[in-house]
């Protein structure tokens, strides 16, 4: 899959993401993995930053009102479009750029730190969007992103559960790559009226083993700080109940690793 075809598909899933996102029902990303990537986060005020595979913008925001200067980038117009009426409604001195991961268009040793949140495992090469990351880093910088658990969130998988709500899950073709496998889905929390109204998204998935992910950051300079698997808490669970599958498998693996 090349990065046109990647752009179209994100194209198509950005009105009914930015929709259903910002009404609420993003539970994992708002209740989960955005609140545990800033625990682990290191103090960005004063510090350039750049967003990579943004979105709308909603954790770029959130890196802003922590005090970072911050660029950022996404393949899809429709987000960058989306995020940028944002900004101007409300200004946190952010720059918007339709770009690829793969080829930042900044220069080499640019900023203090860069994130991205869970866009790499969607990615067709990720060890190139990797060193982009590491090339317009400045030494001593750091890089710290999130992507779906390589070890949990492999080609098969199925939730099963049984007649008392334990839950569980089957795994399998770990070690077999997915090449831009569409996978359709919706966020299960969003209402049915939505849900039936709305088109399920198609997102490119492109899996690769924990071994690889490691194997890439060490091979392109990085130095690795630390890993961290988000685990929902009782109160998130019994405020959100859809968060309990997360309480028996990580769905997230957040890294950080520094040029």
């Amino acid at each position: 899959m090349n990065e046109t075809e990647l752009a179209s598909y994100w194209n198509n899933n950005a009105p009914a993401w930015i929709e259903l996102s910002r009404a609420g029902y993003d539970i994992y990303r708002d209740y989960l993995n955005t609140p545990a990537f800033f625990t682990i986060l290191p103090d960005v005020k004063g510090l350039k930053g750049i967003d990579i595979g943004c979105g709308e913008g909603h954790n770029t925001r959130l890196l802003a009102t922590k005090g970072a200067i911050v660029d950022a980038i996404d393949i899809s117009s429709l987000f960058i479009e989306s995020a940028i009426k944002m900004e101007k409604e409300y200004p946190l001195g952010i720059r918007y750029t339709v770009a690829s991961a793969t080829k930042l268009p900044f220069n080499n040793d640019s900023f203090d730190f860069a994130t991205s949140f869970m866009c790499l495992m969607d990615l067709p090469d990720q060890e190139q969007a990797v060193s982009e990351a590491y090339r317009v880093l400045k030494p001593g910088g750091f890089f710290q992103f999130s992507i779906e658990h390589p070890c949990f969130k492999t080609p098969y998988q199925r939730k099963v559960e049984n007649a008392q709500g334990d839950i569980a899950f089957e795994v399998g073709n770990y070690f077999k790559s997915a090449n831009g496998t569409i996978e359709e889905w919706i966020f299960g929390d969003a209402p049915d009226e939505l849900k039936n109204r709305l088109p399920k998204f198609r997102i490119p998935n492109f899996h690769r083993t924990l071994s690889w992910w490691i194997n890439t950051l060490i091979s392109v300079g990085f130095s690795i700080e630390l890993l961290h698997e988000p685990y929902p808490d009782e109160e998130a669970v019994l405020n959100k109940p859809k968060l309990k599958a997360a309480r028996e498998i990580s769905y997230f693996l957040q890294v950080r690793c520094r040029k």
